[in-house]
């Protein structure tokens, strides 16, 4: 299967990572560290002696409900889909063991930290063992849809802003594009509604379907948990939704019926915001996303000899420069370079951690040296109205390539 999840920032998803940023206000130490680490193990078992005896009550009931190969099929459901697919798996790892990553701390790496502080990190860690912070992602993924109902950010600020982006990437990229949705992902929305949250239920446990009242229960008590905890905000703490990405089935043997799309959850847009970037990174997400399906469409992700960490960064580093052509472009967003390279400049620099690990997505300077020669190309065009078609843009990009990733740029 095609997949991606860039730019994600899904640090509610990423299960270590998730608690990590609350281990600081919790004074974490490495017992508290092993806890979590132990509970991230493959088949674990979660030991509910731990908990308050109203929360263990709760823990056992829901667990007591659950099929007995239950966190098989939520790991091979999360393995299929690429939930757990993020450039910054890195970062959020690194907010968890400071020691394992040689890097400083970023604004988005400071910015997570405060999200679950004061938290009770029992109940985090229960919620992170039965893949709750995931549950959001797979709404908008498995049954989020376009609709002109729809709002973008918790408060609805971007909804302008991200529908008006969408339509004009569809006009200007020339593939076939009327089949790629552009679906806002809320948190709050999942966990106000049992009806909403038990197809996820069943989805992520494999559920049967004929046996709906399960699921439903399920949901219930889910909602209630949440609610006991004031810092989950209901579901609408960013860390349910700290997440942006594209997706495919092109050429999945085994389609679910995922239509092609583009996710963009509040919490990232409220991340971008708190950390400085709320004025042009929203759009060059958004951007960044649909250069995926430019790739998809073209068949460009594989089109390449590279394999591994350097096939990764092409694909990302390609990504990039289709989005950032598209927003300095005439006929697109024609915002002005400078503002776009500055606001990207920054936005690249939030994930050093993640960027500097083997392969994924490049360097910060990679990734700004590639967005910067779309710029160029977009700015130093003779007829200001041509649009590249995609495949020629690619055909730039490949010959660009090994100047944008030589040593000088990683430096």
């Amino acid at each position: 299967m095609k997949k991606t999840l860039t730019w994600a920032v899904t640090a509610g998803i990423a299960a270590t990572c998730t608690l990590g940023a609350a281990l600081p206000a919790m004074a974490a130490d490495d017992t508290t560290s092993a806890a979590v680490t132990s509970a991230a193990a493959p088949g674990s078992a979660f030991d509910t002696s731990r908990l308050s005896p109203e929360l263990k009550a709760l823990a056992d009931q829901v667990l007591a409900k659950l099929p007995a190969d239950w966190q098989q099929r939520r790991d091979a459901a999360a393995a299929k889909y690429g939930i757990h697919d993020t450039q910054w798996a890195d970062v959020r790892n690194s907010v968890l063991n400071p020691g394992d990553y040689q890097c400083q701390n970023t604004a988005l790496r400071d910015y997570q930290g405060t999200l679950l502080q004061g938290a009770n990190f029992e109940l985090l860690l229960f919620l992170y063992f039965l893949g709750v912070f995931d549950m959001p992602t797979y709404d908008a993924l498995f049954f989020g849809s376009e609709s002109k109902s729809n709002t973008f950010g918790v408060n609805g600020e971007y909804t302008n802003e991200l529908t008006s982006e969408g339509k004009d990437l569809k006009k200007f990229w020339d593939i076939n594009s009327d089949d790629i949705q552009i679906v806002p992902m809320h948190g709050g929305e999942v966990f106000s509604s049992p009806e909403r949250l038990a197809p996820v239920v069943s989805l992520m446990y494999g559920i049967p379907k004929e046996n709906n009242q399960a699921a439903l229960a399920l949901a219930k008590v889910f909602i209630y948990v949440i609610n006991l905890e004031p810092v989950l905000q209901g579901g609408d703490n960013p860390f349910f939704t700290l997440n942006a990405f594209a997706f495919t089935e092109k050429g999945d043997p085994d389609p679910a019926g995922i239509s092609d799309r583009i996710v963009m959850g509040d919490g990232i847009l409220q991340a971008l915001k708190a950390v400085g970037l709320g004025d042009t990174a929203p759009r060059a997400v958004l951007a960044h996303e649909f250069g995926h399906h430019v790739q998809y469409e073209n068949n460009l992700i594989d089109n390449t000899t590279l394999t591994g960490p350097e096939a990764s960064r092409r694909v990302e580093l390609m990504a990039d420069a289709y989005g950032t052509y598209f927003l300095t472009h005439s006929r697109g967003e024609a915002l002005n370079a400078k503002r776009v390279l500055d606001s990207e400049k920054s936005l690249y620099e939030v994930g050093d951690c993640s960027f500097t690990s083997p392969g994924h997505h490049g360097t910060p300077n990679q990734r700004f040296t590639a967005a910067s020669w779309a710029a160029s190309v977009a700015d130093d065009a003779a007829n200001q109205g041509h649009i590249l078609p995609s495949l020629k843009f690619d055909e730039l990009f490949e010959a660009k390539l090994p100047e944008i990733v030589k040593p000088d740029a990683t430096n």
